[in-house]
């Protein structure tokens, strides 16, 4: 299938969640006007580096466009709701300023829950890991969310660097992805202060 992208370092969407996005740049606010005239679709994927037109890395997801606030001046604040992970099978050469692949879609498991004894260790290292970054959490909220939304939710805002956000976004399912989420959250959680990583609010 033919995706419309928006590639942004640090960023990463899953299936269930939803990504707040300030579009600004003539080439996203056109991406957003053209989903709007199809689909609502915007593929969120991150760039291997920085620099303008960047190798991609394979697996973003595919969100819908849920809510718009259009601006005077041509911005969009969208609030994305997340679809579908995909894997890119290649880059198309297209005419529009934004970049467009062709992409499938990755069948997901809507049922995957964890263990208890993964769910427990998941929720220690957390604890350890707010408290050591100094974050404030409502644990007792945290222990009504159901394992996907609290896995992926955690993977999704989580302040660790792209590469690690990546690897989050690509594991293969939900226990693999709250092991990879435990060692990341022990390892930058040694490091309080660092100046290295990406944090979004």
């Amino acid at each position: 299938m033919r995706l419309s992208i928006f590639p942004l370092t640090g960023a990463i969407l899953f299936p269930g969640l939803q990504l707040p996005l300030h579009m600004f740049e003539p080439r996203y606010r056109a991406l957003v006007s053209d989903a709007l005239a199809r689909d609502r679709r915007i593929a969120m994927i991150q760039p291997k580096t920085d620099r303008e037109g960047a190798p991609l890395y394979d697996i973003g997801c595919v969100g819908r466009i849920d809510e718009i606030e259009a601006m005077d001046d041509g911005r969009y604040t969208v609030v994305l709701d997340g679809e579908s992970r995909f894997r890119i099978l290649r880059e198309l050469d297209v005419a529009t300023p934004f970049r467009q692949v062709e992409g499938e879609l990755i069948a997901e498991d809507g049922d995957e829950v964890l263990s208890g004894i993964e769910r427990a260790g998941f929720e220690r290292e957390a604890r350890r890991f707010a408290d050591a970054q100094g974050y404030a959490v409502d644990w007792d909220a945290v222990a009504t969310l159901d394992d996907q939304s609290l896995i992926n939710g955690v993977s999704q805002i989580a302040p660790f660097d792209a590469a690690s956000k990546q690897a989050l976004l690509e594991a293969p399912d939900l226990a693999a992805r709250c092991e990879l989420l435990v060692q990341l959250m022990y390892f930058f959680g040694q490091q309080p202060g660092s100046d290295d990583r990406v944090t979004l609010q």
